[in-house]
């Protein structure tokens, strides 16, 4: 009795010692910064071969700001669904996803955002909705699953023939040899390959805008005073300068 009477002293102590220092601020491990490793927003490659995310100088300076240590690590798309909802990976920059809405807190506003664009021939019917695109010859680029829009033209019974391209590069190639009337890609990967290859005669419609909020897990402590604060950082930050920044 006696033995297990000291080990339950012992215990509480611990705990009490260790409660202590995190209420006195004890520093956590860095903020992980998760984001997909396809990019929406550009084809430009770090020293590591990882695809540029513009949103890591962002997080730089908010964080910096904040007084809060954090790293980056880019995953597939499901993979950073999964470490998101289960509080692995606390912190991200994402489209308000509905699969995220029970686990994670939202940004009331959009720090920045995007646009998928339908690029096409002038002479070829505009798109103004995803319907529009049902019976048609369309290019997509392979690792991109476009939402709603890729579950539409996917669906046998929309009739879309779809020409897969190994990447924006490539579809814009493919677009040049008459294999697709049509090419799905976002607004920063397709301006840089444009600027660097120009493809004649060229337009395009905005099929959709996609609004980019900041994403924490309810898992983080405080989470909602951290969202709060990081809000606060964001509305005095030009973000649209940090975002071009070399």
């Amino acid at each position: 009795m006696k033995k297990l009477f000291l080990s339950i002293v012992i215990a509480t102590l611990f705990f009490t010692i260790v409660s202590s220092a995190w209420a006195a601020g004890t520093k956590r491990p860095p903020v992980e910064y998760g984001y997909p490793d396809v990019s929406v927003w550009t084809t430009e490659r770090d020293s590591n071969g990882l695809l540029k995310n513009p949103l890591l100088k962002l997080a730089n300076v908010m964080f910096k700001e904040a007084g809060i240590e954090w790293r980056s690590t880019a995953y597939p798309a499901k993979r950073l669904f999964k470490h998101l909802k289960e509080g692995v990976t606390p912190f991200s920059m994402l489209v308000r996803a509905p699969s995220l809405q029970e686990c994670c807190l939202f940004s009331e506003k959009p720090v920045t955002s995007t646009e998928l664009r339908v690029y096409r021939r002038p002479g070829t019917p505009q798109i103004s909705s995803q319907e529009d695109l049902a019976g048609k010859k369309v290019i997509t680029i392979r690792g991109y699953s476009y939402g709603g829009l890729g579950r539409f033209i996917r669906d046998e019974k929309n009739s879309v023939a779809i020409q897969e391209a190994t990447n924006h590069m490539a579809a814009f190639q493919l677009f040049e040899r008459n294999r697709g009337d049509y090419i799905i890609d976002y607004t920063g990967p397709a301006e840089e390959v444009l600027a660097k290859n120009p493809v004649g005669s060229i337009a395009h419609d905005v099929l959709t805008r996609l609004d980019v909020f900041l994403v924490l897990s309810k898992e983080y402590p405080n989470a909602s005073n951290l969202l709060k604060k990081l809000e606060n950082i964001v509305a005095r930050l030009d973000v649209s300068d940090i975002l071009k920044r070399r």
